[in-house]
């Protein structure tokens, strides 16, 4: 189904009287004035629980390690991060190596898969503001891009995702592995009606297959999937609605829960059971128990709040993402713009970045650490005013999205801090964590630009750690693929049953016992990785 069928189904589908059910990719579709009224409707609203603010490390620039043989970095007597003007048209990287670069726009979101026959797939939004992509004079850039990845070095676009919701997904491109699930919620920079499609992946990820197309969510910006694959949940952001989407059967899928609670983006515990949520306006960190919609054992099922934490310079929180560290639970939390970038009044210079919160006491959580760069420090943001793409409230020097490659004892941390690019950090020391790597791409002067020439890194970034490639996009360039050179990339300490890698065969055999015996080697991988992956 294709955007003008997507939209036809959809007003076909508002015609419908209530409760009843449509044909087709459409699964059976709730009760219309439930999901679309006009303002935030009907839900649960749990008790809000006060915000904390306990004490935390200072707010210091993350140290940069020292750039080795092949890098072409900034000039070292600027802040780290800052790209101004006269900055080398070719880019600048440090212990970063471009393999390879697809396509001509990018989005919010970067997805690695590796379905079931052992086909490794990449998965990219085009779009920072639908339909301004449409008006890409670089080439096509319409949709969810699907790379055929075998070959790293030379990616291959098999296919395009064109439903509504893949044109215009926002920040709810999201990917479950165990399922081989790819959905998104219709979304824009404030909020969609909440269209959502699905598709499955698993069989051959070159070729998603769409499962439904239907208006199962009130609103749609951002989302998350629980890691056993059976609930999709859609945030509004802009307004208090999240959605909780039953996908065990993703032709029909249906809400088993709303909320009225103000969340940009999600991610769920291993168990599904905690809801880590980013409260845009508030500036905290919600951990939510979603316990009961992860058991479907009432017919009603409520979420319980449990805390809240804020932080010094909390801009618009963006994103929270579970691990844990030798068994230990922690949270990787990152925040987008600065304080102005909603509030007039707001410190311009206060920049959010990211950070490393302990949560084992999920009722009192606290930071541990700060991941920021020099130019995000108030002085040195300050005195970069007037750089290419800090005139854009939605752009300049900050971070946006950070992704990690594994929930389990990470080691790196890759983040999108827009108009520096991607960077890359250590975590080795989870209370000393320093950066290790960065890259800016090419950038010219674009309509995802405002034809500042400013690089424009907005995405989640997606991983192949047993090769060190990071995959991430720009928003005016495209799909990047990157490798850690230089040893940069930390190693976790071997496991004393393991050698404590995971390795695939550098030259595969395409056929016969060596072709299965690579799919083998990269699905044991690939269960490495995270549910966010």
């Amino acid at each position: 189904m294709g955007r003008g069928a997507a939209l036809i189904a959809l007003i076909c589908a508002l015609a419908l009287p209530s409760g009843a059910a449509a044909a087709g990719p459409l699964g059976p579709l709730p009760a219309l004035n439930d999901l679309l009224a006009i303002g935030y409707g009907p839900g649960q609203k749990p008790d809000t629980v006060p915000i904390q603010r306990p004490s935390e490390p200072p707010q210091v620039a993350t140290p940069l390690a020292h750039c080795g043989p092949g890098s072409q970095p900034a000039a070292t007597d600027i802040p780290d991060g800052r790209v101004p003007s006269g900055s080398d048209p070719n880019g600048l990287w440090c212990n970063l190596k471009l393999i390879a670069h697809q396509g001509t726009s990018g989005g919010f979101k970067v997805l690695r898969y590796i379905d079931t026959a052992g086909h490794e797939c990449a998965f990219y939004d085009t779009a920072l503001l639908f339909p301004t992509n449409a008006i890409n004079f670089a080439g096509p850039s319409l949709g969810v891009a699907v790379l055929d990845m075998s070959d790293p070095a030379h990616p291959v676009q098999t296919d395009t995702l064109t439903e509504l919701p893949m044109l215009s997904p926002h920040e709810s491109l999201a990917l479950n592995p165990k399922r081989g699930l790819l959905a998104a919620v219709n979304g824009n920079p404030a909020t969609y009606p909440g269209l959502v499609s699905i598709y499955d992946a698993s069989k051959d990820c070159r070729h998603p297959v769409l499962d439904s197309t239907s208006p199962v969510a009130r609103y749609g910006h951002e989302s998350g999937f629980a890691p056993d694959g059976r609930t999709f949940y859609a945030t509004g952001t802009a307004v208090k609605s999240v959605t909780a989407i039953d996908v065990t059967d993703p032709k029909a899928p249906h809400p088993v829960w709303q909320g009225t609670e103000m969340v940009h983006g999600m991610t769920l515990s291993a168990d599904g059971n905690r809801a880590y949520m980013a409260d845009p306006t508030g500036g905290d960190l919600l951990i939510l128990d979603t316990s009961q919609i992860q058991a479907r054992s009432q017919p009603h099922p409520a979420a319980r709040e449990i805390s809240r934490l804020s932080w010094k310079n909390a801009s618009i929180p963006q994103n929270a993402i579970p691990f844990t560290r030798d068994g230990h639970p922690y949270v990787l939390e990152f925040d987008e713009y600065t304080q102005s970038t909603l509030n007039p009044s707001g410190n311009p210079d206060a920049v959010g970045a990211a950070r490393i919160i302990d949560i084992a006491d999920e009722r009192q959580p606290r930071v541990i650490s700060n991941l920021r760069l020099e130019v995000d420090q108030a002085a040195a943001h300050h005195a970069a005013a007037g750089d290419p793409g800090t005139r854009n409230p939605a752009q300049g020097y900050a971070a946006h999205y950070c992704n990690i490659p594994t929930s389990v004892d990470p080691r790196i941390v890759a983040c999108s801090f827009i108009a520096s690019g991607l960077r890359v950090f250590d975590i080795s020391n989870l209370e000393h964590p320093k950066e290790i790597g960065y890259y800016v791409a090419p950038s010219a002067p674009n309509t995802e630009n405002g034809y500042d020439g400013s690089n424009y890194a907005m995405s989640q970034p997606a991983f192949a750690p047993e090769r060190h490639e990071i995959w991430y996009s720009d928003g005016g360039s495209g799909f990047n693929v990157l490798r850690v050179t230089n040893g940069a990339w930390p190693e976790n300490p071997p496991h004393p049953r393991s050698s404590g890698h995971c390795r695939r065969p550098a030259h595969p055999t395409r056929s016969g016992a060596g072709a299965h015996r690579h799919r083998a080697a990269r699905r044991s991988c690939a269960r490495q990785a995270p549910a966010h992956a």
